[in-house]
């Protein structure tokens, strides 16, 4: 191809040059300034075998709880996913700018970036602080959180989308709802299925982790195992959280195989 030195494809600049060096002058600068040393991670280390030694054997002798908050975490992800995924459906389709005008399509895309800002965890202690502890605050924030990121993905799929089809269906006399339902989903339908699935694993993880700031699930007796010290009964939260995870590879790979 023209304009490519195929002797030196990587030729270097001064500028380049000067790029890397002073990155790697802010990488050490940084090592320096949050006082990251050898010494600091040999020590870390030392800790480190300590805890997985009282971390071993898991106990699970406190089996009910582990029950009780891991059927929990379960019903706020799929709550959340299927609460979250029918919203998004409509938000995205109001996002679309080829199917919407931009009077609508901006507020849809305001509401949408508003919903990605913030991480779980900040969401969650806004809504326990509004709601109170439990499930239903983790069901907020999942639904949130689901939004922010499944309504984006539906939007760009439509805009992706072949307008022959819908301009076949208009020319047919159908209406708005006909268009929606016979020339865009059949389209994105296959897609919306694998962004739904991926967004049910996500908050089947993230369910755990909304826990730690009091919204139900796991993540509320894994933050009180830790502070008690209670390390073996924390391999043993970890463990049903592993195996909440692997529900949710099955969960995702069985609508996989139903739905395309």
């Amino acid at each position: 191809m023209a304009g490519i030195d195929r002797q030196h494809p990587f030729r270097q600049s001064w500028a380049l040059r000067l790029g890397w060096l002073a990155l790697a002058a802010y990488v050490v600068y940084g090592f320096g300034a949050m006082d990251l040393n050898w010494a600091r991670f040999v020590d870390g280390l030392g800790h480190g075998g300590r805890l997985l030694e009282r971390m071993f054997p898991p106990n699970f002798s406190r089996w009910e709880i582990l029950l009780h908050d891991l059927v929990e975490s379960l019903q706020i992800a799929i709550i959340a996913s299927v609460a979250g995924i029918f919203i998004s459906l409509f938000v995205g389709l109001l996002a679309a700018r080829n199917l919407m005008p931009a009077l609508v399509t901006s507020p849809a895309r305001v509401l949408i970036a508003v919903c990605r800002t913030f991480h779980p965890v900040i969401i969650a202690i806004l809504f326990v602080k509004a709601v109170g502890f439990g499930a239903l605050a983790g069901i907020l924030t999942l639904v949130v959180a689901s939004v922010g990121f499944i309504a984006k993905l539906f939007a760009e799929a439509i805009e992706e989308i072949s307008l022959k089809q819908v301009e076949a269906i208009r020319a047919t006399g159908a209406g708005f709802v006909s268009v929606i339902l016979f020339a865009v989903l059949p389209q994105v339908f296959s897609r919306f299925i694998g962004f739904s699935t991926y967004q049910l694993d996500s908050n089947l993880r993230n369910s755990t982790m909304v826990g730690l700031v009091g919204a139900g699930g796991l993540g509320g007796t894994l933050f009180a195992a830790f502070q008690r010290f209670d390390y073996d009964f924390v391999t043993a939260i970890l463990i049903t959280i592993i195996a909440l995870i692997l529900v949710g590879e099955a969960l995702s790979n069985t609508a996989r195989r139903i739905f395309q």
